[in-house]
């Protein structure tokens, strides 16, 4: 029996021709039977590939043959062999698109000005020692309606885009005098949302080690995270544990759920809703 994976991982660096890194990773990729996607940009790397185990191993060996990315963190997690239905491979501006790439500086030690790194364990204790910190979501909006840290600040995001106005709007400037730790379901989003945040004036800022997937792993259900983790493949969603803490309802009913659905808006925009199934069922039906 096939035992199927699937690998989280970023890394700043440096990058001189992303087209170049875009075709190895291409041919990387579909030599090796993997799928996912990929996105490269003279910042660095983005990845969420998916496949046998012993295809996972031989990609991870393959990244580290190549300088820049030898010491790249990679997150495992377990797979279907079908959760993405292709391999998609680009290079863009940026890896995470805040719309701000000449903002973004990045040398070979990552992204320059960010937030202090803390370790999970380093959270809770920073929570511990100072009572006015304060938890930024570094995700869109609709993410943190299944799951998000305790008490925590979520801004008025549908895309990374809508980061910079949202900071810039004077909504948050009660929180750049307090301790403030972003947060992302991996970790790349607040390596940069943090060094934007500093560069407008937000005076102490962290990020986690790893995003809420490691904050998980460390303290599952027992910690400061509560709810899902809402996650870019077939899944949609995960737990870390048994008896998580129920925050999504269903759009309609008002029913418990932590399953997103595409829904056609009248304007004949897709968008993601949270529906139990018997409204999903409708939906669908209609």
């Amino acid at each position: 029996m096939t035992v199927n994976k699937i690998l989280l991982y970023y890394k700043f660096a440096p990058l001189a021709d992303p087209e170049a890194i875009k075709l190895w990773q291409k041919e990387l990729c579909t030599r090796l039977g993997l799928t996912g996607r990929i996105l490269v940009s003279k910042h660095g790397i983005n990845g969420t590939v998916g496949g046998p185990i012993d295809a996972c191993k031989a990609y991870i060996k393959g990244m580290k043959q190549y300088p820049g990315f030898k010491d790249t963190e990679f997150k495992w997690s377990e797979g279907t062999g079908h959760d993405f239905p292709r391999l998609t491979v680009k290079a863009r501006d940026e890896i995470v698109s805040f719309g701000v790439p000449e903002e973004v500086k990045v040398d070979e030690h990552g992204v320059v000005g960010g937030g202090v790194h803390l370790k999970p364990e380093e959270v809770n204790k920073l929570v511990e020692e100072n009572p006015d910190v304060v938890f930024f979501d570094g995700r869109n909006a609709m993410e943190a309606q299944i799951g998000k840290f305790k008490d925590a600040v979520v801004p008025d995001t549908h895309t990374t885009h809508d980061f910079i106005g949202e900071l810039e709007s004077g909504k948050y400037d009660w929180m750049k005098d307090k301790p403030v730790v972003t947060y992302c379901t991996g970790g790349i989003r607040c390596e940069i949302l943090s060094a934007l945040m500093k560069n407008r004036g937000f005076d102490e800022v962290y990020q986690i080690d790893g995003g809420i997937v490691r904050y998980g792993e460390k303290f599952g259900n027992d910690g400061l995270w509560e709810g899902s983790l809402y996650v870019f493949d077939d899944r949609m969603h995960m737990e870390f544990g048994e008896g998580s803490k129920q925050l999504g309802h269903c759009a309609d009913c008002g029913a418990p759920t932590n399953t997103f659905f595409n829904r056609d808006t009248p304007d004949g925009t897709r968008v993601q809703v949270l529906l139990c199934e018997d409204c999903a069922a409708k939906t669908h039906a209609e």
